[in-house]
């Protein structure tokens, strides 16, 4: 089978990205022809595929009136995307279109091409934007469900996305266009949700339930599970308000006897290690950036990982991976997580952005004795065996496009 994959990034942004790239590789080990498009960088992965590859743009910074506008323009409808992904399209021929993550780089400009040769078509739900223009349906340190009902303009009002006003507008306008057109729901045959929260989340704002299908994020089962032993718990992931830090590191400095390293960078890093400074919690750690290897011996040796979060997670992949790896889990009760930690089964679940809940909790994990976390351990372990495993994951993936009408 001849699949094209699509995203705005080819290096390893974020969580679409490393999923996209793992995704292409299985399916080349398992027979497929396996193409991309996006936009060039520097930072991009190797690609057979980049002569198709289009200008990606800074969109954090302004670069003068010329550019600035062309950089508008592109938000809304990229004419240089189109017209290159038309010659792919056409010199390629694929039996089948992946999407991943358009929007604000590749925009919505694609799909007319796809429907114009009526290639078969799905796309992996990474974030909420396919029902909002503020695709985290988080803001100013809140859930933000406000543009629910098509009250696009709200993220105007409000500076969801960005502090100034004009990204805003294009933004809400870019929505809105999208929506009149039905651009989405006319060309792609089933949006992939990797939780069962975003497929309920979906049709619950009124996309249509048939093209929802739930396809549960996937995660590598390391041969041997974490032995524990190292006394910390460990949190892997971005410093940023979605995060929760603030709540769970206000708990965590009220009991000492359990260390905390957290690892990962972001926007609250210097905010929370004063914060912790504040707090006289020598025993919380900030190791930085953390290389994925490091990840792993660090989880390896960890009582239990944490995530603290206060949007509606996904399917997080750190939290899949602390499962893989046979950690307890202490994660806050929002979003995809209550799907994949069971309270008093394979770790705790916590009240989100609730001090006094973690202080809770803390305590009631350190009550547990190494035999209840092995336990749990492998409780969270089974469940990766069961619904998470790349192997699985590809095949569904695959069923996924001949549904869609895939051949080949």
């Amino acid at each position: 089978m001849k699949i094209l994959h699509v995203d705005k990034f080819f290096d390893l942004h974020g969580g679409a990205e490393v999923y996209m790239h793992e995704l292409s590789r299985r399916q080349r080990e398992a027979g497929h022809d396996v193409h991309a498009f996006s936009t060039r960088s520097e930072r991009n992965l190797p690609s057979k595929d980049e002569d198709y590859f289009v200008t990606r743009y800074n969109l954090d910074r302004r670069e003068g009136p010329v550019t600035d506008f062309k950089k508008a323009m592109n938000f809304l409808w990229n004419v240089e995307a189109k017209k290159s992904f038309a010659r792919q399209l056409d010199d390629l021929k694929p039996d089948v279109i992946h999407l991943h993550n358009l929007y604000h780089h590749l925009s919505s400009s694609l799909l007319s091409e796809i429907r114009k040769r009526r290639i078969p078509c799905v796309q992996t739900l990474h974030d909420y934007k396919l029902i909002a223009p503020n695709y985290a349906l988080f803001d100013h340190g809140a859930i933000c469900e406000r543009s629910k009902g098509g009250n696009y303009w709200s993220v105007v009002k409000h500076r969801c996305l960005f502090p100034g006003m004009l990204p805003n507008v294009l933004a809400a306008t870019e929505m809105y266009m999208t929506k009149a057109r039905q651009s989405y729901e006319r060309t792609v045959s089933f949006f992939l949700c990797p939780s069962r929260f975003m497929k309920e989340k979906m049709i619950d704002w009124g996309e249509p339930a048939g093209k929802m299908r739930y396809v549960p994020n996937p995660t590598e089962l390391p041969a041997e599970a974490a032995i524990g032993g190292g006394g910390y718990l460990l949190y892997d992931g971005r410093l940023s308000a979605e995060k929760g830090l603030e709540s769970f590191i206000r708990a965590a400095a009220q009991v000492p006897e359990l260390a905390v390293k957290i690892a990962g960078r972001g926007p609250l890093d210097q905010s929370l290690r004063a914060l912790v400074k504040e707090l006289g919690a020598a025993h919380i750690e900030f190791l930085g950036f953390t290389a994925p290897s490091e990840v792993l011996k660090l989880r390896h040796r960890a009582e239990a990982y944490v995530l603290p979060s206060i949007w509606y997670e996904n399917a997080s992949l750190s939290l899949l991976q602390a499962m893989a790896s046979g950690l307890p889990c202490l994660v806050t009760r929002i979003g995809g997580n209550p799907e994949l930690v069971e309270d008093g089964k394979n770790g705790f679940l916590v009240l989100p952005n609730n001090t006094e809940d973690w202080l809770r909790t803390l305590r009631r994990f350190q009550a547990t004795t190494p035999e209840i976390r092995k336990q749990m351990g492998e409780a969270g372990r089974e469940k990766i065996r069961a619904k998470h495993l790349w192997s699985d994951h590809v095949v569904t993936v695959e069923e996924a496009y001949r549904s869609a009408g895939a051949k080949g």
